[in-house]
């Protein structure tokens, strides 16, 4: 390869495929049709002398040589960027959209501070959230359905690093950790059990509503039973905290919420609250995102807002409780 000869261009689109790993969306992020695309490519390949990319499925996937070259490829084009087109985002000025997926007992902490930051500092900027309805967000954060994620995640976060590692290239997630906290066992303020220290041949014996994004009755606290040999009775499964919440109030349900989200409800004054009768670990709340989004202006901005909000919702509960 002759690199004086080399049309630089041809590395911005092998940059943009390798981060998509989509011809559609890369040229859709180039402004380029996606026949230019697949000549770019062409070339870029006759030029060093490998495939770089293999069609398979919907996507494409990165030959040995195009991994081990994308990382200095990347950080290339981004110092340079960064020199020539320093990226910029006034969130007071111009429109802009973001979209983020939570469970709904984290948007009642997060979404009420991120309002006032919208309205007292962004108001050309106009925020979707998305119920969560998955354990795994990459593909919604691949496809760029949405701009992060903000739950419980532990099996993406380990298996993307996983990947990463087995394939010698950047871990595509990029993650925050937002705060860690317990689940409680909750029931109605009159429940046959509320009189006394609920205990763990009682929890196992009572009737359970479970909170599931997927459907499925078994949780993380059918996991920490079977560890110790024991499970329980699922009558009911919902894919909303406010709404087992609503439901435990009214009948002689069990379920288990956030602690924190209970202030949130505006009917903890219903509720019977017991620590788990077993040891469950503590969960803990991340923020993902894409890592093509990383350095964007407008997308730091958004993750900056998320955190501040967050520590606005952190000060407000403890205010509350005094």
């Amino acid at each position: 390869m002759n690199f004086r000869t080399l049309d630089l261009n041809l590395l911005r689109v092998f940059d943009e495929v390798m981060a998509e790993r989509n011809l559609t969306r890369a040229a859709k992020n180039l402004s380029m049709t996606q026949p230019a695309v697949s000549n770019s490519l062409r070339r870029l390949r006759d030029a060093l002398g490998d495939d770089l990319v293999v069609r398979s499925g919907y996507g494409v996937v990165p030959t040995q040589q195009a991994i081990k070259i994308w990382p200095a490829v990347r950080e290339a084009l981004s110092s340079l960027k960064g020199v020539l087109q320093p990226d910029q985002f006034d969130p007071t000025r111009g429109n802009t959209n973001f979209t983020l997926a939570m469970a709904d007992a984290t948007a009642a902490l997060l979404v009420p501070p991120m309002v006032y930051l919208i309205e007292s500092e962004a108001p050309g900027v106009t925020l979707r959230v998305l119920p969560l309805t998955t354990r795994d967000p990459r593909d919604l954060l691949e496809s760029s359905e949405i701009d992060a994620a903000i739950g419980y995640f532990p099996v993406a976060l380990a298996e993307s690093t996983l990947l990463s590692e087995q394939q010698g290239e950047p871990d595509s997630l990029g993650s925050e950790r937002l705060y860690e906290g317990r689940y409680l066992c909750v029931m109605r303020h009159d429940h046959p059990l509320a009189g006394k220290p609920l205990t763990l041949d009682e929890f196992c014996g009572a009737h359970h509503l479970v909170v599931s994004y997927s459907g499925r009755a078994f949780s993380f606290v059918d996991q920490a039973l079977a560890a110790i040999n024991r499970s329980r009775r699922v009558v009911l499964m919902v894919n909303q905290f406010f709404t087992a919440g609503r439901v435990v109030a009214n009948s002689d349900l069990l379920t288990v919420l956030p602690e924190h989200f209970l202030s949130a409800t505006g009917f903890r004054d219903k509720l019977a609250i017991f620590p788990l009768p077993m040891d469950v670990p503590p969960v803990h709340v991340d923020m993902l995102w894409h890592r093509r989004h990383e350095n964007r202006a407008a997308h730091r901005w958004l993750r900056d807002a998320v955190l501040r909000s967050h520590r606005q919702s952190v000060l407000d509960r403890r205010i509350a409780s005094r």
